[in-house]
Order: structure tokens, then C-alpha cells, then sequence
């Protein structure tokens, strides 16, 4: 084996740690992403397929750190072995090359399968959940991000005559643009 030895770990939020997942495998480097699996949107993962070359191999706990739906991780996997980058699954013992055999292609997709119904079956329990504590009146929802009486003022400030922009006034509250812009589309 040549080239560096890269990692690649994913928790799914900022709160949990992710030094456990490649405990033990020396890297040369390593990209972490503290967010959800679900979408192959993650800065750390492109940085990663960017940095790597012929040679190379990237290693992963588990293929559900990679992406929870098969046509994700299939996508990604497929992304670095066209680089000629080796994919090691240190808890599977799985290794993907490019050159696979028909049963490593169909245990990708079946691993990969788990991971969307793991997913899935999380979201369902989320829901319940949450349904319940809304029954039992103990779930409020998330704390609104402006008061009333702020969302008043941006849509006046926003609306008035010099008309002040959406980033400048995310910025002076504390809040996202996307932010803004909803409580503006509420107000009117």
C-alpha cells in the first residue's frame, strides 16, 4: 500500500465526539463533519475527495459515517476509487478498490440499505416522540428565533424608505438571512 493513510469521521451533531470512530488506525490526515448523513452536502467530505490521490486510502468506521442512503454512499465510494483511492471500512472489514467482485457490490448496497432504514426508523421514532410530548402538553417546539416585536421591525425596517437590506439586518439580530426572509413572507 502507498500514498497517505486519510480518515474520514462523522457525528451527526456538534455535541457528540468523534474520537472514538478511528481509535487506534494511524492517519496521516483526517477530515471530520459534524453533521447529518443524509445528504452528501458536507464541506469535509469534498475537501477530502479534493485532497486525495492515486494511491491513497481512506479509511471509515462504518459505512454509515459515509452516507445513510446507497445511492450516496455507492456515489461517494465510486468518487474515490476513479481516483484510484482505496475505501477501508475498519468496523466491516469491508475494502473497496474499484475492482469489486459481484458479492462486494452487493454487500455495499445491502450495508448501504441498513443504513437508509436505520435512518428512516430514527425519523419515525423522532416523530412519535415528539407527537407524543405535544399530547402530553410538555413539547413547546423550538424557541422562536426574533420576537414579534423585532419581526415588526425588520419587516419596517426592510419595507421602509431606504429600504434596508436582508443581510445587514440578519446580521444586526443575530439570525440567518434565510431567517429574515421567512419571517418577512409571515408579516406580510
Amino acid at each position: 500500500m502507498t500514498g497517505q493513510r486519510v480518515g474520514y469521521v462523522r457525528v451527526s451533531t456538534a455535541d457528540q465526539n468523534e474520537v472514538r470512530q478511528l481509535d487506534g488506525v494511524e492517519l496521516d490526515e483526517v477530515f471530520v463533519d459534524k453533521a447529518s448523513g443524509r445528504t452528501r452536502d458536507r464541506p469535509q467530505l469534498d475537501a477530502l475527495i479534493k485532497y486525495v490521490r492515486k494511491g491513497d486510502t481512506v479509511f471509515v468506521h462504518s459505512l454509515d459515517r459515509l452516507a445513510r442512503n446507497v445511492t450516496d454512499l455507492q456515489g461517494i465510494i465510486a468518487d474515490l476509487n476513479v481516483k484510484g483511492v482505496r475505501v477501508e471500512v475498519t468496523t466491516q472489514g469491508l475494502v473497496f478498490t474499484g475492482d469489486e467482485n459481484p458479492m462486494t457490490k452487493m454487500l455495499l448496497q445491502m450495508l448501504g440499505a441498513v443504513a437508509e432504514f436505520e435512518l428512516a426508523t430514527i425519523r419515525e421514532r423522532q416523530a412519535e416522540g415528539i407527537a407524543k410530548a405535544k399530547a402530553a402538553g410538555k413539547y413547546k417546539g423550538r424557541k422562536a428565533a426574533l420576537t414579534p416585536e423585532q419581526a415588526q421591525e425588520i419587516a419596517r425596517r426592510h419595507a421602509g424608505g431606504a429600504g434596508e437590506g436582508i443581510t445587514a439586518l440578519a446580521k444586526e439580530f443575530g439570525v440567518s438571512r434565510q431567517t429574515v426572509y421567512r419571517y418577512l413572507a409571515e408579516v406580510r
